[in-house]
């Protein structure tokens, strides 16, 4: 099989996990009836609060499981949306540990490995959380490894974070290419040195000058194309 670039000088494929494997809002969409018109937005915010609780704890030296970032900004959004019923808080958390995978990515997944290719998650997600995930996603099999965070103690987009695929999976940071939806994400990997390739589902505008993917994709099937 004939791989195209940036897959034709890898030796590893390694994605982010929610948001890019994951579908972070088929939580809310799962009781968007029961939430009513603020489905969409309180998603919304759930996710924004999420990642910027981890930027802060990052900037500040500080750490927590990704876990209890996603619960309390879960509660801040129900508080940022007080016409829901703060009764679903539970429901949407376990909702949030079995998270939908996007349609095309175990048949992804699956032609990597037999093009020779190894493939891993590298996520904030804890471990508890990574494994309830990929495990109702049917995921696991899929992968040669699955990496939290939580032994760097900080998050992406912190180099250390970064460093956990090269050291677990024994290839150099220039033969892995890093998946990811999330553009800031690409940033992190690119200013490391890996090569980067953008999952943009759904058309977002480029950011972060300088610290550009090395391919844009619609959805992860767009890899092997």
């Amino acid at each position: 099989m004939t791989l195209p670039a940036p897959l034709d000088r890898a030796d590893a494929v390694v994605f982010d996990a929610y948001g890019t494997l994951l579908d972070i809002h088929s939580a809310v969409q799962r009781h968007a009836a029961a939430i009513g018109p603020e489905a969409q937005t309180l998603s919304g915010t759930w996710r924004q609060k999420q990642l910027e609780y981890s930027w802060v704890l990052s900037l500040c030296g500080r750490y927590a499981p990704f876990w209890t970032l996603t619960e309390r900004a879960l509660d801040v959004a129900l508080a940022l949306h007080p016409g829901v019923d703060r009764g679903l808080r539970a429901d949407l958390l376990e909702a949030y540990r079995s998270l939908d995978a996007y349609p095309e990515v175990p048949a992804t997944l699956d032609a990597l490995r037999r093009a020779g290719l190894r493939t891993a998650i590298l996520s904030n997600g804890d471990g508890a959380m990574l494994d309830a995930a990929l495990r109702a996603a049917g995921l696991e099999s899929r992968l040669d490894a699955v990496l939290s965070v939580d032994p760097a103690g900080t998050f992406k987009t912190s180099p250390r974070a970064y460093d956990l695929a090269p050291e677990r999976l024994g290839v150099a940071r220039e033969r892995i290419v890093f998946v990811s939806s999330n553009r800031w994400d690409i940033a992190g990997a690119a200013a490391y040195g890996f090569a980067p390739v953008w999952v943009n589902r759904t058309d977002q505008p480029d950011e972060y000058p300088g610290l550009a993917p090395v391919r844009v994709i619609r959805a992860l099937d767009g890899l092997l194309a």
